[in-house]
């Protein structure tokens, strides 16, 4: 046996977890084939759903002429807006915005099935239940809807021009929200007092996420129990789970999600409520049998919720020595057709683009602007990447103007650890004033400088290319 002292030299010698190769738990089951995912599951009875989706990135609805595809072969049910009856609804927004003084916003969310209007392409306007996936995609493509085009609004600049096609017809314009925030001295005064200005304008495009896997609901409802079971391919289900027992009358007890292996999120597939996350309960319900809906390829590009897409108008000024006295930025931030996860995208641009640097004084207005594209949601980053883009680009080209060293001129504007907590004076996504409580940035940028070879690249490997008709450059 043991004694006290063995075991606690036994504890102290035991190897350290820390930087270690751990194995992960879940590996065993991914590499044996033995992981569930949405589209593994398979229950008796279980029927399946196609979409009919817009064309059009903008048009009016008219008559939707469903009776030849209602009698093909395995069809079960064929449903538009107008058979939702009470569940035709707004859904809920999903994240509102802080509360920052003077803001505009417009809160405009998806419902489950596009009534009077599209606004995107791919938007869903009849839901085919069907034996198989075969058969209702069969079915959706022998339904006519009549769509009258409206002009569509895709740049971002146009979007609020006095004429521009209105997306949401109850609105004045485009405007989806206006933001403004500003910390320190005005800008004005920086800009009079600045050795240099440095003025760009910055377009940022955006993107989707395609991960592997596809999203994909599947839903059981049990009559006897008084119970729905949901598998969902998503990041949030505890949310997503209270959220339809809600819509659904249910209580949130009545209600079992399961969010099995997910093959990628990248923060889409924490977005609530989807159309298709709403319908598929909803008809297991009203069918009284299993639902399935996997979204092909097709589909992801256009109804899973995209990111990106800003156009920033900046500047920053600059003393004789580098040091930032100011920056100023003026950004549009397309949201697409709705804003259901309201402003967090923009504003951590707005609030990121501070970065590592003492900035005195900063003046920053952003507007959100509806457009006939794919609703915009965090993605990889959820916008932070955008100010990042624009203040280090702004601090290249000062040094550039200067001739300073790009690095040098960063170790000119960092905080220092003596310069902490820091104020920023402006609210940020969490509701809360962006407070930086600690940061040491200049041995960071020491030891990268080494590991990249930053001064051996500069004075021998850049010049030796150069000669030899070669253009190579680090960043």
């Amino acid at each position: 046996m043991m004694t006290v002292s063995e075991v606690s030299d036994a504890a102290m010698t035991k190897p350290s977890p820390i930087g270690a190769r751990i194995k992960r738990n879940e590996d065993p089951r991914l590499l044996t084939g033995r992981a569930l995912f949405v589209d593994d599951v398979h229950l008796p009875r279980m029927a399946h759903v196609a979409f009919v989706r817009s064309p059009y990135a903008h048009a009016r609805l008219g008559a939707i002429d469903t009776e030849f595809a209602a009698t093909m072969p395995g069809v079960l049910g064929i449903f538009t807006a107008a058979d939702l009856g009470d569940y035709w609804q707004h859904g809920p927004l999903l994240v509102p915005p802080p509360p920052v003084p003077g803001m505009e916003f417009h809160e405009r969310t998806q419902v489950p099935l596009a009534r009077d209007k599209v606004r995107h392409v791919g938007e869903p306007v009849v839901v085919v239940v069907a034996e198989s996936r075969y058969l209702a995609e069969d079915a959706a493509e022998q339904i006519f809807v009549d769509y009258e085009a409206l002009p569509a609004v895709v740049d971002l600049e146009t979007a609020l021009a006095e004429d521009s096609s209105l997306i949401h017809e109850d609105l004045d314009s485009n405007l989806a929200a206006r933001v403004a925030q500003v910390k320190g001295t005005p800008y004005a005064e920086a800009r009079a007092a600045a050795h240099l200005v440095v003025k760009r304008r910055f377009d940022y495009d955006r993107g989707a996420s395609a991960a592997i896997e596809n999203r994909g609901v599947v839903a059981q409802w049990d009559p006897l129990s008084d119970r729905m079971t949901i598998w969902d391919t998503t990041q949030a289900p505890i949310p997503v789970r209270n959220g339809l027992a809600a819509m659904l009358g249910l209580s949130e007890h009545q209600v079992h999600l399961i969010a099995p292996f997910i093959g990628g999120g990248f923060g889409p597939k924490i977005m609530m409520f989807y159309p298709e996350e709403v319908l598929v309960p909803w008809l297991a319900m009203r069918m009284g049998r299993p639902i399935k809906w996997i979204e092909d390829r097709s589909e992801n590009f256009y109804a899973t919720t995209q990111e990106r897409g800003q156009i920033h108008h900046a500047e920053l000024a600059v003393d004789a020595e580098g040091r930032i006295l100011g920056v100023c930025d003026r950004f549009l931030h397309d949201t697409g057709a709705y804003d259901p996860y309201g402003l967090t995208v923009p504003l951590n641009s707005q609030c990121t683009l501070l970065g590592p640097y003492r900035i005195p004084s900063y003046d920053s207005e952003f507007r959100a602007v509806f457009t006939n594209k794919t609703i915009v949601t965090p993605y990889r980053g959820a916008g932070r990447q955008h100010g990042v883009f624009v203040i280090e680009r702004l601090l290249d080209l000062a040094a550039r103007e200067l001739g300073l060293d790009p690095l040098e001129i960063r170790r000119r504007n960092f905080l220092t650890p003596e310069d902490f907590p820091v104020e920023q004076e402006i609210i940020y996504q969490d509701f809360q004033p962006m407070v930086y409580d600690s940061g040491n940035y200049q041995p960071l940028l020491d030891k990268a400088r080494r590991m990249i070879g930053w001064d051996d690249f500069l004075a021998h490997e850049q010049p030796a290319a150069r000669t030899a008709g070669r253009a190579l450059g680090i960043g």
